[in-house]
């Protein structure tokens, strides 16, 4: 069912944010389509599609006439953990502008710690001055990206630009420009052998829940210049067993890590990640969700679906992603 202009209405659900920024930047982006916020649409007829984060169990299975599910977030875990969603296509988010930010971020968080960011820091903090003439160059150094989608392809390629070595492991067989590929289980021992800083960007999925668990990380390379490996995580919080990293950085199976995601969040405040001395923390801030930047293509989705076309980026359900 269409509004009588004959544009779709769109259902906002959005748990934990503001929906008003939302809603002022979709009727910028689609002045003359029809937006209804939760709970007031919650068994509305006329919701065509809906733009969710962590919308409530069983809301969507409400809507007799949806005809497709907009994911905010490079993740659909938060819409997927939802066992009553309709038979309908969800689309996943797909921005420029969200890519970039991931990139900006890894490489970043690659090169502080390729620089010996994390020491320099404390050295000054504690007036030590030791410049360390041991420097190795980008080029003697592998970053190894765990997910080869579309954050984890431009990651690379930025990460290339600044002269590092880049391997990959992905569920299926990818073939990337200038990236030593690796894929399956099978392919998993000889990626985690073939880098000095992992990058993890996977999904969440039932196959990588808890997958950063202390006998991944016993099998990391830790024969490199770095000698114990980096691992930077900024996919999500359940990829990674929390108690196994605070033990793999005790026992030196790990030099150091950056995490941007948590199993809980807010972090607890007395978490003992806060104040671990081998632990860079960033408050789930990689890539933040910006509405200008994600509401228009989701418009433009709408308006050539509306036009007969088909969706694009859409999510495979028994994959997880």
């Amino acid at each position: 069912m269409t509004d009588t202009n004959g544009k779709g209405r769109v259902l906002l659900a959005l748990t934990g944010w503001d929906p008003q920024v939302w809603v002022e930047e979709l009727q910028k982006a689609a002045p003359d389509r029809p937006v209804v916020l939760t709970p007031n649409g919650e068994t509305d007829p006329g919701i065509d599609y809906a733009i969710v984060w962590k919308q409530p169990a069983g809301l969507l299975s409400k809507l007799p006439n949806l005809k497709a599910i907009f994911s905010l977030g490079a993740g659909v875990d938060h819409v997927l953990a939802d066992t009553s969603l309709p038979d309908v296509p969800i689309v996943r988010v797909v921005s420029p502008n969200l890519t970039t930010r991931m990139s900006e971020y890894v490489v970043w968080q690659v090169l502080d710690h390729h620089r010996l960011g994390p020491r320099y820091r404390a050295q000054q903090v504690n007036r030590v001055w030791d410049e360390d003439r041991e420097q190795k160059a980008a080029g003697d150094i592998t970053v190894g990206i765990m997910g080869l989608g579309e954050l984890g392809t431009d990651a690379a390629a930025k990460l290339q630009v600044m002269g590092f070595q880049v391997t990959g492991w992905s569920r299926t067989q990818k073939q990337v420009e200038g990236v030593t590929c690796h894929a399956g289980a099978e392919g998993l021992d000889s990626f985690l052998a073939s880098a000095d800083i992992f990058v993890v960007l996977l999904p969440l999925t039932a196959e990588t829940n808890e997958i950063l668990d202390l006998d991944l990380l016993k099998r990391m390379s830790k024969r490199g210049p770095l000698g114990a490996p980096v691992l930077i995580n900024a996919g999500r919080g359940g990829l990674q067993n929390e108690a196994d990293l605070l033990a793999a950085l005790d026992e030196g199976l790990l030099s150091a890590v950056t995490l941007d995601v948590f199993q809980q969040e807010p972090l607890d405040p007395e978490s003992p990640f806060w104040s671990h001395p081998k632990v860079t923390l960033t408050p789930h801030a990689a890539a933040a969700s910006m509405p200008s930047s994600l509401i228009e293509p989701m418009a433009r989705q709408m308006d050539a679906f509306e036009g007969g076309e088909p969706l694009i980026n859409l999510v495979d359900r028994k994959a997880g992603y």
